[in-house]
């Protein structure tokens, strides 16, 4: 009987990665959606690698980085910051679908509203959950301090929804772009980002307003999105992938050796500049040497996704994209928060600043993999279609996610 079942269990997985290989279209782009979910496993990784806590004397959790007392992690977040990954291959995608969609003879408005809405019910559905759970929670015993670390940690990672959201819609535009000028339509939006870096970094600093850095969030972000839509119009080849590759390693090396530029990808507390929020000339970059490696390596990487075995997992991830994003976080606080009532235990509740913290922190992630795929066979739901839901349902979900989302951003 022992052996019995993971002979099964093995026939299973085995007949399992069959459907999903007989599944897939003779003409599906294999190496973009392994891009996208490298891009996506590497959001939760970070987030669990370089997101710690400490507990105080009332046994609440505060948000702390080892990369305050662990400077050398650093160099870590340059490979698990990918996002720029992710607009690229977003902004290839996004140009083949509007060109499929006006194709069959659809709108840019219908073709909108139907991604709009895919990026919006699991944001919409994480909230309104936490919405719910919060003051469960806090009937149990839970301090308030601790839920409100966890709902900045959830709601964290959805700040991308919204930028994402706002590029989707101006796909059209970035089609026409990359139709008139090729890759170098890119070159606007890191002009404009490296402008903004100048003022607020360079000699006239101190005269500049607070809000200035929030003039990069979009052409910040835009960037990479803008080569995807490139790529994707085949305006964007090995040459001027190679031209990424080296010019954006080279100046990534220049802006951190030179321009004195944080070596972090993520902010780090206690530090008076921050490349990722929003993002600065360094993120750009990485984005431009991470898409000309990423295009580069195309073709190796559909062969390699071939294989069944290989294939089966990138698919699994794809499908559960939004889930990944919206509730990595939540399966990291469910072994932290009930380990806060038990003191201080090492990678979870103890303060991030040792090499011990590190190796414990590296055990547990195979702990916050597993919580988060229990926590998927629930919520994944809310990417489908919400079917049978009423309008009132619908209404009350909107009413439960502003409240938490003004409980997060410490509105209320």
């Amino acid at each position: 009987m022992d052996t019995a079942f993971p002979a099964a269990l093995g026939g299973a997985a085995r007949k399992a990665v069959r459907a999903i290989e007989d599944g897939t279209p003779a003409d599906r782009d294999r190496a973009i959606d392994g891009l996208r979910a490298l891009a996506l496993l590497a959001v939760p990784t970070g987030h669990w690698l370089l997101g710690g806590f400490t507990r105080d004397a009332d046994g609440a959790l505060h948000n702390a980085s080892p990369l305050t007392s662990l400077s050398f992690l650093a160099p870590a977040s340059w490979v698990l910051q990918m996002l720029g990954i992710f607009f690229l291959v977003g902004g290839y995608a996004s140009a083949l679908s509007f060109r499929r969609a006006v194709a069959r003879g659809g709108s840019a408005g219908g073709w909108l509203r139907g991604r709009l809405v895919r990026l919006g019910r699991p944001v919409l559905g994480v909230a309104a959950v936490w919405a719910a759970l919060a003051p469960l929670l806090y009937g149990l015993g839970v301090p308030e301090a601790t839920l409100r670390t966890a709902a900045t940690l959830v709601i964290q990672p959805l700040w991308f929804v919204g930028v994402y959201a706002v590029i989707t819609a101006l796909t059209p535009y970035c089609l026409r772009a990359a139709r008139w000028a090729g890759a170098w339509a890119a070159a606007p939006l890191a002009a404009a980002v490296a402008a903004v870096d100048l003022l607020r970094y360079g000699p006239a600093a101190p005269d500049m307003p607070s809000w200035l850095s929030l003039v990069n969030l979009l052409p910040g972000w835009m960037f990479a999105y803008q080569l995807g839509v490139c790529w994707g119009e085949r305006r964007l080849g090995r040459r001027a992938a190679w031209a990424l590759l080296l010019g954006g390693a080279a100046l990534f090396a220049v802006l951190l050796l030179w321009f004195g530029y944080p070596a972090s990808m993520v902010g780090v507390p206690g530090q008076d500049r921050t490349n990722s929020h929003p993002p600065s000339l360094l993120v750009l970059a990485l984005a431009a040497a991470q898409s000309g490696a990423a295009i580069l390596l195309r073709d190796r990487l559909a062969r390699l996704l071939r294989r069944p075995a290989l294939w089966a997992p990138v698919v699994i991830v794809n499908l559960s994209a939004m889930t990944i994003l919206c509730w990595h976080q939540t399966a990291l606080l469910s072994a932290a928060v009930p380990a806060s009532f038990l003191g201080p235990v090492p990678g979870l509740t103890v303060a991030p600043d040792t090499l011990g913290w590190l190796v414990a922190r590296i055990a547990w992630l195979p702990v916050f993999a597993a919580a988060l795929l229990v926590i998927a066979r629930t919520t994944r739901r809310f990417e489908a279609p919400w079917t049978g839901v009423t309008r009132l349902r619908r209404a009350l979900a909107a009413v439960l996610a502003a409240g938490f989302a003004a409980f997060a951003l410490g509105l209320a």
